[in-house]
């Protein structure tokens, strides 16, 4: 009973630790914001040197060299940016942010996954926290936008693109319900580490077995389950409502994607064949051995988000280095690509510096900024909105001390979204001013 109590306890702590009440989104400017004299990264591999950035309500309206710069008022603020890089608000483009604060420490503050394996019409959106604590690492980091998605079952459900300063779910929003997630079964039949160990004890890891009888049957389902939904949104008035089938009607319509998690071959292949039959536009998600058939991805349009790239590769044949390799070979091949970062302890916010990783390993640094910005953009389909520098865009900026890729000068001095110049206080920068307040280090 005792453990029982302390269990609650802790996880009553925590929850209510959860948000930060004192750091509040930013509020609207109806002025104008130039950034002056800095050095702009555009996004799609252009850099401007001693360039103003100037954006007004929301949206950015000039960019030059000889833009006249107005004294600084209550309607005009005036940003010195020498000797400093402006770069596009990053993009994470698939993540479980605002689903899972602590994962299975606090079960009653996840919200990733849903029962069942058909779970289409499942929208993120609804359940995403814009007072995860978790979001004010990322913004400190660069990280303005982020693909939230549900994490399991066969046909996960929708995700939904957000941006990272918001009170609630609603002001977070982005662009909603443009992808549905499925995740494919493995073809592979390696052991597991619970299979390995059953097996070092001489136990029967049998069940590890005839995987890729498994997967074809599981595609078949899936396919049914498609086929369905075509017959159903085919008629002009179906004899029953189906929210299920409702809830993507836009895939049929070319205005939502399917993006596939999948890793190997055999996967992609399978991800491909939905493509050609269903006329989907497909995005794979994973794709660590996306490079072993990059020239057929190309051929059938096939965008790609590698989600970890700070990891050991799947197979032992495989070069050690081979997923610090595989964005250069996707770039080469004309593959769209973005980077992600999924790392559990990390908690997302070194998507940069996989990034700077990819470009030591081929990249230009200009290609690796292009995967966490523009790439991202055009794979969830908000392009038209941000990921670049341009004007009419809107103003996800960033303004960093040095190289955003580089670990050492990637530095934020300031982080606009959609013009607003947003906190980047979170709770470790709190603990880092307590405890220099604490013992008198604090300037």
């Amino acid at each position: 009973m005792k453990k029982i109590l302390l269990s609650l306890s802790i996880c009553a702590t925590i929850l209510s630790s959860k948000a930060q009440e004192n750091i509040y989104p930013a509020k609207s400017f109806s002025g104008k914001t130039y950034l002056v004299n800095a050095t702009v990264h555009v996004g799609n591999g252009k850099v401007l040197e001693n360039t103003t950035v100037v954006f007004s309500n929301g949206k950015i309206s000039e960019i030059g060299t000889n833009i006249n710069v107005p004294a600084a008022s209550e309607t005009i603020k005036i940003v010195d940016a020498s000797n400093k890089q402006i770069y596009p608000g990053l993009i994470l483009s698939d993540t479980d942010l605002g689903l899972k604060e602590i994962g299975a420490a606090t079960p009653g503050s996840d919200d990733y996954e849903e029962l069942g394996d058909y779970n289409s019409d499942i929208r993120s959106i609804v359940a995403y926290d814009a007072t995860s604590m978790i979001i004010g690492t990322l913004r400190t980091n660069g990280i303005l936008l982020a693909s939230v998605s549900p994490q399991a079952g066969t046909v996960a459900g929708l995700s939904s693109v957000v941006q990272l300063d918001a009170w609630n779910w609603e002001d977070a929003s982005y662009k909603v319900d443009n992808n549905l997630h499925v995740h494919l079964p493995s073809f592979s039949n390696r052991p597991s580490r619970m299979a390995m160990y059953m097996r070092m004890m001489g136990m029967d890891a049998s069940e590890e077995g005839g995987a890729e009888k498994k997967a074809i049957e599981t595609l078949e389902e899936m396919k049914a389950f498609f086929r369905q939904a075509q017959s159903y949104l085919a008629e002009s008035v179906p004899a029953e409502h189906n929210i299920k089938f409702e809830a993507i009607r836009g895939l049929f319509e070319k205005k939502q994607k399917l993006f596939v998690h999948a890793n190997e071959v055999k996967q992609m292949l399978a991800a491909i064949d939905f493509s050609k039959e269903f006329g989907f536009d497909v995005v794979i998600v994973g794709g660590t051995e996306s490079w072993r058939i990059a020239d057929l991805l190309k051929t059938n349009n096939i965008s790609v988000i590698l989600k970890e790239e700070h990891s050991l590769p799947t197979n032992q044949d495989d070069d050690v280095d081979q997923p610090y390799k595989t964005p250069y070979l996707l770039q080469k091949a004309g593959v769209l690509f973005a980077l992600n970062d999924t790392h559990e302890e990390t908690r997302y916010r070194n998507l940069m510096f996989n990034a700077g990783t990819a470009a030591a390993y081929g990249l230009t640094k200009e290609e690796a900024l292009e995967a966490i910005t523009l790439n991202a953009a055009k794979i969830l389909g908000i392009d038209d909105k941000t990921g670049t520098i341009e004007v009419g865009k809107d103003a996800n900026v960033i303004i960093s001390e040095g190289d955003i890729l580089d670990m050492k000068s990637s530095i934020l001095d300031k982080a606009y979204i959609q013009g607003r110049d947003v906190s980047l206080q979170n709770k470790q920068t709190e603990l880092y001013d307590r405890y220099m307040y604490k013992y008198n280090l604090k300037k």
